[in-house]
C-alpha cells in the first residue's frame, strides 16, 4: 500500500530519489538500506537499493537487492528493467534481452525496455523480431503523456489513481481510442464488465481494424459468459489471417466456452503444429479435454506443457484441481524448484503453492501443507479489495430494505416464468452435485455459475457508491410492476444461450443467495435452492480452492468463518421473509447418507417427475466447469468429509470467526 505523502517513510524514500536523480548513489543506498531493516520487502527501498548499487559498481548486492523485488512483488516491470540494465552492464546480452523481454510483459510501458531490446536483438541480427520491438517503441512513444503515466500506474498497481486520470483525459477527448481501452482494462480489473463491454464496443466502432481492440473485446465478452459474441469476435480476426496462431488459439478458446469440443481441439492442434510444445496451449487444450469428460488425455497435455515450462504454474494447479492426481516426488521437486525462481510470475507463484498444498496433503505431511495452502491465499489477498465489514454491512442492506412488507407488497409482479432453478449457498457445499443430478434430468438443462443477477444487482447499485452504498438494495422496493416484469424478462432473455431446449434450467452462481429478495420479486415461479454444507468441511474446503475471482473471502480464515456465518443469517432472513416452502435446503450430508431420499425431494420441490438418471447422476455425459467436475463423474462417496480435521491445529481463527453456536459447542 504507497504511504501518505507526508509519511516519514514515504518522506524517506523521496529523499532517496532525490539522492540518486542528483547521482549521489551512495547516500541513496544507504537510506534504502535503513528502510530495509526495518520492512525488508519494501518494493520502492528494494529497487532504490538495487539500482544504486549497480551505479556504485557493487554487482552481487544489487543481485540480492533484484531477487528480493521480485519474489516481493513477482510482476513489477521496472525490476525486470533494471536487471536487463544490470545484466547488460555485466556483459551478459542473452540475459539481458530476455530481461527486457518480462519487462514490457509485466509494463509494456517501459520504453527504455523497448528501446535496449531493438539493440540487441538487432545486434543478434533477429530483424524481424527488433522491427516489432521497434513497432511497439513507436507506438508507446505516439501516445500522449497522460496516457503513458495511466499505463504506467495501472501496471505498476495504481489502478484507481490510472482510472482517475483517464477519466480526466476522456472528459477533454472523448473519442480516444486508446484511452477507451485503458479504462475498459481498468473496468475489467476491477469488476465493472458491462462498462468495459460498452467501451470496448464503442471504440471498435470508432476503429474496426485496431486488433488489440478486438482482442481485449473477447476477453471482456468472456467474463462476461458472452460466449457467442466472443466467438464472433475471435471468427472475425481469423478471418483476417487463418494462419496467426494467436488468432487460431482465441477461436479454439471461444469455441470450447461455447461448448464446440471437438472444434475446439482441433484449432488447439493446428496452433501446436505451428508452435509444437507451446506450454500455454497445451494448458488451454488440457482445459477443453477436462471439460469435456476426458481427464486422462487432459493429464497427459497438462504434464507436456509442464515438461516444456516448469514455471507454467497454470498447468501444474491443472493438475491439482483435478482432485484426482497425485503428484510424483519428482513433481514434486520440480515445483519447490520453480517456486525458489525470482524470475517466476505472480500468478505461477500462487498457482504452484496451491498445487503444492494438494501434493504436501495427499502425502500427509499437513504443516508444509497448510504452509503451501496460506502462502497461495496469503498472495490472492494483496489483489483483493475486499474486507469483512464491508461485505457483513451489504448482508444487513438486504435485510433491512428486503423487509417481510416490501417481499409481500411487491410479490407476483414479475415475470411469471417458472423455468430457472437457483442453486445458491457458499463455493464447494455440495452446488455441482445438486445440479448434476437436475442436470440429469430430461426436463432439465445444466447451465453455468451465471453472471446475469449479480450483473443486475451492479446495475441497481448505481455508480454512487460511496454517497449512496445502500441505492441498491433500498430500490427494490421502488420499482413498478413492469420494472420488475421486464427485468425477469431480460434474464430469461439473456441467458437463453446456456439452454438446450429443456423446460427449466439451472443457474448455480452461489454468491445469488445475496440477492434473493431481487429475484423473489422479478422471477417469483423461480425455484430456489440452498446447498448447505457443515461449516468446517465447507469452509476449509474453499480455502484450499483457488478461485480466480468472485468469491475473495476464501483467501483468509477470519474472512471465510465471518462470511459463513454472514451467510447463515442471511438465509435465516429470507426463510422468514419470503413465502413458506419459498426456498428448499439441502444438506450435503444429506445427500451423502441417503441420496434416493434427497434427489426424490429436490425432484418433488421442482415439480418433476421421478427419473433414476437423476441418481445415477454420474453417468450423464455433460461438460462440467467447476471444481468439482471429476467428482460428480464419479458415484456418490464421502472423500471431502471432514478433510479439515488434519489441519485442525491451524484452524483456529476460522473457528474463532464462526462462533460456538455454529460449531455445536
Amino acid at each position: 500500500m504507497t504511504e501518505p505523502v507526508d509519511h516519514p517513510r514515504a518522506a524517506r524514500l523521496k529523499q532517496a530519489q532525490s539522492e540518486m536523480q542528483a547521482g549521489r548513489f551512495a547516500e541513496a543506498a544507504a537510506i534504502a538500506d535503513a528502510l530495509l531493516t526495518s520492512a525488508p520487502a519494501d518494493q520502492d527501498a528494494l529497487y532504490i537499493a538495487a539500482v544504486a548499487a549497480r551505479y556504485l559498481g557493487q554487482f552481487s548486492e544489487a543481485v540480492d537487492h533484484l531477487n528480493a523485488l521480485k519474489k516481493a512483488a513477482p510482476e513489477y516491470g521496472r525490476a525486470f528493467q533494471e536487471e536487463g540494465h544490470l545484466f547488460k552492464a555485466t556483459g551478459s546480452p542473452d540475459r539481458a534481452l530476455t530481461s527486457y523481454q518480462l519487462a514490457t510483459r509485466y509494463n509494456p510501458a517501459l520504453t527504455a525496455s523497448w528501446q535496449a531490446q531493438v539493440e540487441l536483438l538487432k545486434a543478434r541480427g533477429q530483424r524481424a523480431e527488433a522491427d516489432l520491438a521497434n513497432a511497439q517503441l513507436n507506438r508507446i512513444l505516439s501516445l500522449p503523456r497522460v496516457l503513458l503515466a495511466v499505463t504506467n500506474h495501472l501496471y505498476e498497481g495504481r489502478v484507481l489513481k490510472a482510472e482517475e486520470m483517464v477519466r480526466a483525459f476522456l472528459q477533454k477527448n472523448p473519442q480516444n481510442v486508446e484511452g477507451m481501452r485503458l479504462l475498459a482494462d481498468i473496468g475489467s480489473r476491477l469488476g465493472v464488465h458491462e462498462d468495459a463491454d460498452f467501451l470496448l464496443e464503442s471504440a471498435i466502432a470508432l476503429e474496426p481494424d485496431n486488433l488489440q481492440l478486438r482482442i481485449d473485446y473477447i476477453q471482456v465478452l468472456r467474463k462476461r459468459q458472452k460466449y457467442a459474441a466472443a466467438l464472433e469476435q475471435a471468427k472475425t480476426l481469423l478471418a483476417r489471417d487463418p494462419e496467426s496462431p494467436v488468432f487460431q488459439s482465441l477461436f479454439a478458446i471461444e469455441s470450447m466456452q461455447s461448448g464446440d469440443y471437438e472444434t475446439a481441439l482441433d484449432a488447439f492442434d493446428q496452433v501446436l503444429q505451428k508452435l509444437p510444445g507451446d506450454p500455454a496451449t497445451l494448458t488451454s487444450r488440457g482445459h477443453a479435454l477436462k471439460t469435456y469428460g476426458r481427464s486422462d488425455e487432459a493429464v497427459a497435455s497438462y504434464q507436456a506443457a509442464v515438461g516444456g515450462d516448469p514455471h507454467n504454474g497454470d498447468s501444474w494447479y491443472a493438475l491439482a484441481n483435478l482432485k484426482t492426481y497425485r503428484f510424483s516426488d519428482e513433481e514434486v521437486r520440480r515445483m519447490q524448484a520453480a517456486q525458489s525462481s525470482p524470475d517466476l510470475s505472480f500468478m505461477s507463484r500462487v498457482h504452484i503453492a496451491f498445487a503444492l498444498g494438494k501434493a504436501f496433503e495427499d502425502r500427509g505431511d499437513y504443516a508444509s501443507s497448510f504452509e503451501q495452502y496460506r502462502t497461495g491465499n496469503a498472495l490472492k489477498q494483496k489483489q483483493t479489495r475486499y474486507t469483512t465489514e464491508q461485505m457483513l454491512a451489504e448482508f444487513e442492506a438486504q435485510k433491512r430494505y428486503c423487509s417481510q412488507p416490501v417481499m409481500t407488497a411487491q410479490s407476483d409482479l414479475g415475470c411469471p416464468a417458472p423455468d430457472p432453478i437457483f442453486i445458491v449457498g457458499l463455493p464447494r457445499a455440495g452446488s455441482t452435485l445438486i445440479e448434476q443430478i437436475l442436470a440429469s434430468h430430461s426436463q432439465v438443462d445444466g447451465t453455468l455459475e451465471l453472471p446475469n443477477i449479480l450483473s443486475m444487482a451492479h446495475r441497481l447499485r448505481g455508480r454512487n457508491l460511496i454517497s449512496d452504498r445502500d441505492r441498491y438494495p433500498r430500490i427494490l422496493a421502488e420499482l413498478s410492476a413492469e420494472d420488475l416484469k421486464e427485468l425477469g424478462q431480460s434474464y430469461l432473455e439473456d441467458t437463453k444461450i446456456h439452454r438446450s431446449g429443456a423446460a427449466y434450467f439451472t443457474d448455480k452462481m452461489p454468491n445469488n443467495f445475496r440477492h434473493l429478495g431481487l429475484i423473489h420479486l422479478i422471477l417469483p415461479n423461480a425455484k430456489i435452492i440452498d446447498a448447505r454444507r457443515a461449516p468446517l468441511d465447507c469452509c476449509w474446503s474453499a480455502y484450499k480452492q483457488l478461485f480466480a475471482e468472485g468469491q475473495e473471502f476464501t483467501y483468509g480464515l477470519e474472512d471465510i468463518g465471518h462470511y459463513y456465518r454472514g451467510y447463515v443469517d442471511l438465509m435465516a432472513h429470507w426463510e422468514t421473509v419470503l413465502p413458506q416452502g419459498r426456498i428448499l435446503r439441502v444438506q450435503h450430508e444429506d445427500v451423502l447418507d441417503d441420496l434416493e431420499s434427497e434427489v426424490l425431494r429436490i425432484l418433488d420441490y421442482c415439480e418433476l417427475p421421478f427419473e433414476a438418471a437423476c441418481v445415477e447422476f454420474h453417468k450423464t455425459d455433460r461438460a462440467v466447469r467447476t471444481a468439482s467436475s471429476e467428482q460428480v463423474r464419479r458415484p456418490i462417496n464421502r472423500a471431502g468429509q471432514d478433510q479439515w480435521k488434519p489441519f485442525e491445529p491451524f484452524l483456529d481463527p476460522l473457528k474463532m470467526a464462526l462462533g460456538p453456536s455454529l460449531l455445536g459447542n
